[in-house]
């Protein structure tokens, strides 16, 4: 069953699409189908720039274990990051 919940986030950092790096400014996060991986549902994190258009993009789609993995990583490295390296 689908959710249709989304949460969207603005970012400042750069993804990788199919034309190369890009500045990406938004990334939105649902679980629902994915377009390629081989699950029945799956959480989709897409990294965007809208304002330059629908090629740049660059997309994840995670089985539920993976994600929260992924999502563990992320944070125990930013909580082992010294201060004065984080930028802002």
């Amino acid at each position: 069953m689908c959710t249709y919940s989304t949460e969207k986030v603005r970012i400042s950092g750069s993804a990788k699409g199919a034309s190369g790096w890009f500045k990406a400014t938004e990334a939105t996060v649902y679980f629902d189908h994915p377009v390629h991986a081989p699950l029945g549902h799956s959480l989709n994190v897409d990294l965007m720039n809208p304002e330059q258009g629908p090629e740049f993009r660059a997309a994840m789609e995670l089985d539920a274990e993976s994600a929260r993995g992924l999502a563990e990583a992320i944070l125990k490295m930013l909580d082992s990051t010294p201060d004065g390296l984080k930028d802002h």
